[in-house]
């Protein structure tokens, strides 16, 4: 369907724009806070306890932090060593893609499936905005790929393989890990008649590895937590870490208690589909669309030509975690990959039967959503943020003819739909890595504070912050936590620095307390982008300034 050479030249290019995210400053909150989470892992050599900030860390269990924290023992304390396992958990997620649609379909199914999840935007902003999202989406797509293999091998290594991965998704993020991976199965064993496969002395063996592979972070939590019933987490004594990542996690999420409700909105997880999965939102529309109507007109009957595997899990989900009253966008990245591998298998079919129609159709939706792409990247580079050298604006001409060449060839429809389809994420997500980002990060004070700390020398054990703000980035880029002062205990030090706002600043000098140096930068809360902040013109409106002040 797709010649080797271009295949593998497009998954070079998606490499490239991995490895060029991965020396971009570390984003607030989420990702810098892990990261500095990992960071205490390291430096104090507790690979057991969770803390943020001061407070103990009773949420998402340890794994994420683990393999930040071994990387960091491998390479050292670099904003590109938190990334690694990320990115290399995503790269597992991607040939288990190209395994389950392989397993499910055929091997040209599993080659697209690859691509999509690759260039889907959410994976792309994953392995640079790296939180434990990426992580689980890759064990636990693993997990149902090997799986979904013993149910029609019924060998002994796929389900040694996927208890394992099951058991590291769960110690990733939780519950959700294992509704995720039951749903999967369940579908395909309903569909599949297969029920079998559950009565099989190799399940045991899958249960005993899916415990030995959790053991250890409920080990961990049982000594952080189990052991000290005294502690108060959220406001809460007798909170057990062994109950809580079995039991009360994701009940909390979907009822809004303990993590409090941000959406009451029961569409928000459409919407959002809407953007993550763009270039590809379309087809994967079309692709959901086509599977249900196909699986209505043959009654459920069971066809090894098709599956019930990738759209009933995403059905399923989506009806779950639409009532769930804690949502967030990444909350969709574990289905990105069965989306992948629903849609890779519809621009099959469209190859397989020849619907020259509808791939026209869809190939003209496709160059429309490649112009949207070309405007952005004319948006941010040549207003948002101005290249100020001449190369730059080379290099994206180039960039841009290149595109415009495979736009014009003449070659098969479906194949024109796929190549443009990638380079339209490869072009907007190098625009952002290369150019959109760096200067993005600009604006977010803590990392800039952060150079001038290194520049100025100043001492890192000096400098302190009055409120309970946090400094994630500045954390880890001075490679140590920022510590609090009252203003009592303020006054009795001298010769330190601290690290204020303006309402503290004001503060300060209502105190009496003066200060004989100042550095001061911009702060704009950059994951939270407006209208406002992205027009040049009102820019400076919308920012604040943090401070760092040496008190003599």
């Amino acid at each position: 369907m797709i010649s080797n050479r271009r295949y593998w030249f497009l998954l070079v290019l998606i490499l490239l724009v991995y490895v060029a995210g991965m020396f971009v400053t570390l984003m607030e909150n989420d990702s810098a806070q892990f990261a500095v989470m990992a960071m205490r892992m390291y430096q104090e050599n507790d690979f057991i306890n969770l803390f943020k900030g001061p407070q103990e860390y009773l949420d998402k269990p340890h794994m994420h932090y683990w393999l930040a924290g071994l990387s960091y023992k491998l390479f050292g304390l670099h904003d590109w060593a938190y990334r690694i396992p990320g990115i290399l958990v995503t790269l597992l997620g991607a040939y288990s893609c190209f395994g389950l649609a392989r397993l499910l379909y055929n091997v040209d199914t599993g080659r697209l499936a690859a691509l999509v999840f690759m260039t889907a935007q959410t994976i792309m902003l994953s392995v640079i905005d790296v939180r434990t999202d990426a992580v689980l989406t890759g064990f636990t797509i693993f997990a149902i790929w090997q799986l979904a293999t013993y149910i029609e091998q019924r060998t002994v290594v796929p389900i040694i393989l996927g208890a394992l991965g099951a058991g590291l998704a769960f110690s990733t993020k939780g519950q959700i890990a294992l509704l995720v991976i039951g749903i999967a199965i369940l579908c395909h064993l309903a569909y599949t008649r297969k029920w079998s496969a559950l009565f099989n002395w190799k399940v045991l063996i899958a249960l005993l590895v899916f415990a030995l592979a959790i053991a250890p972070m409920l080990y961990a939590y049982y000594l952080q937590f189990d052991l000290h019933p005294e502690k108060i987490i959220r406001g809460r004594g007798e909170r057990s870490g062994i109950f809580f990542i079995f039991w009360e996690q994701s009940f909390e999420r979907l009822s809004g208690d303990g993590m409090g409700s941000n959406s009451s909105d029961y569409f928000f997880f459409f919407h959002t589909f809407l953007w993550i999965f763009i270039p590809w939102t379309v087809l994967g529309l079309v692709a959901f669309g086509t599977r249900i109507r196909t699986l209505f007109r043959i009654r459920f009957a069971y066809n090894p030509k098709f599956e019930f595997l990738t759209l009933g899990t995403i059905s399923l989900f989506f009806l779950i975690a639409s009532f769930s009253q804690f949502k967030l966008p990444h909350y969709l990245n574990i289905i990105i990959p069965l989306f992948s591998v629903l849609t890779a298998s519809y621009i099959y079919d469209l190859y397989r039967t020849k619907l020259v129609n509808t791939v026209k159709v869809l190939l003209a939706i496709q160059y429309f959503i490649l112009s949207i792409v070309f405007v952005a990247t004319l948006f941010i580079c040549f207003y948002v943020f101005r290249f100020k050298e001449l190369y730059p604006s080379v290099l994206l001409i180039i960039l841009l003819l290149i595109i415009t060449y495979f736009c014009l060839k003449r070659e098969a429809y479906y194949l024109r739909m796929v190549t443009l389809s990638v380079y339209s994420s490869l072009l907007l997500n190098a625009v952002l890595n290369l150019h959109f980002y760096p200067n993005l990060l600009k604006y977010q004070a803590g990392s800039g504070m952060a150079e001038v700390v290194l520049e100025e020398q100043i001492p890192v054990d000096e400098i302190y912050k009055l409120g309970d703000f946090h400094t994630w980035s500045l954390d880890f880029y001075m490679k140590r936590p920022v510590a609090m002062l009252s203003m009592d205990e303020l006054k009795k030090k001298h010769n330190i620095w601290l690290y204020v706002d303006d309402t503290e600043m004001r503060q300060l000098q209502q105190q009496g307390l003066d200060w004989d140096r100042q550095y001061s930068k911009p702060h704009f809360r950059i994951t939270r982008l407006s209208k406002k902040f992205l027009d040049p013109s009102t820019r400076k409106r919308t920012l604040d300034k943090m401070h760092l002040i040496h008190i003599y």
